[in-house]
């Protein structure tokens, strides 16, 4: 059997913020990232997906009945081997990204976004994939002084910035 490569759109009007990676040893790696990502920020809302080679299932967790349901769909949906999906609310991915990254079985991290995104992704007769992921649309300028001062206005108007 050949390769095939295809994208997979996923709309974030069916999730709010999405952290998409891989890992391995998935009955550990989902119990660490419920609570990294527990942990990591007061209030956030989430859920979590991890796909396992070996039995074949995707294995789910969050304290978020709905966004555990979401993640792991979309987790299904992709259908990689060790690839974990995490949705969430009430935080950003800024909020809870470098807890992610810490958790020792997480081997990457694909995106990390709010935006519109594509999953570019390889079937073999192994399985599948993701070689990568295509996040929001393409630039096409470079910011003027005014969306400068936009952009320093936000991030004090959010608070990473004084």
């Amino acid at each position: 059997m050949e390769t095939k490569n295809f994208s997979l759109k996923i709309e974030n009007k069916e999730v709010n913020e999405i952290i998409i990676g891989q890992g391995n040893f998935t009955v550990k790696t989902i119990e660490d990232l419920y609570e990294a990502v527990n942990s990591a920020y007061a209030g956030v809302e989430f859920g979590i997906g991890m796909n396992e080679a070996k039995p074949k299932l995707t294995r789910k967790k969050g304290n978020s009945i709905e966004l555990e349901k979401k993640a792991s769909e979309l987790a299904l949906k992709i259908g990689a081997g060790h690839v974990f999906v995490i949705v969430f609310h009430k935080a950003f991915p800024i909020h809870v990204l470098n807890a992610v990254k810490s958790v020792p079985t997480v081997a990457n991290i694909f995106c990390a976004t709010s935006n519109p995104l594509e999953l570019i992704i390889a079937e073999t007769e192994l399985g599948r994939a993701v070689l990568g992921a295509v996040d929001g649309t393409s630039a096409e300028k470079i910011e003027t002084v005014e969306e400068e001062k936009e952009r320093l206005q936000l991030l004090k108007k959010l608070g990473f910035k004084k």
